[in-house]
């Protein structure tokens, strides 16, 4: 019996019931650690973006993807957090004269900074 093409270049079949199933892996990929934000992204890349999707994970390269978005996320999120709080007056000096209004200020900023990481980076 011939062989084919996929025989030809080391590949082989598994048989499973009436049927040769071709005994495919794919190669091991590095774990990096992916916080929150690649969490969300790989959420929309399922969702919304599935030929992106199907090809980085089919290419190995998901994890490294999801990890690069993750620390550029978290740069752009402590650097928006910063700059906004020096813009606004929010300082250690006003923490501790006032914690509630610190604590508040804060927050917003956090969230306005939350929002455009997600528009710029995350849901893109």
């Amino acid at each position: 019996m011939k062989q084919s093409l996929f025989e030809q270049m080391g590949g082989k079949y598994e048989r499973q019931g009436n049927y040769l199933l071709p005994c495919l892996t794919l190669p091991a990929e590095e774990e990096q650690p992916v916080g929150i934000w690649g969490q969300r992204h790989l959420q929309y890349l399922r969702q919304h973006k599935r030929l992106l999707y199907t090809n980085l994970l089919t290419t190995c390269k998901l994890n490294g993807y999801l990890a690069d978005i993750n620390r550029q996320a978290e740069e752009l999120f402590s650097r928006l957090v910063k700059q906004m709080a020096e813009r606004e007056g929010v300082t250690e000096a006003l923490k501790a004269q006032d914690q509630m209004a610190w604590i508040g200020r804060m927050n917003s900023i956090r969230n306005r900074a939350t929002e455009i990481v997600n528009n710029e980076l995350i849901y893109r």
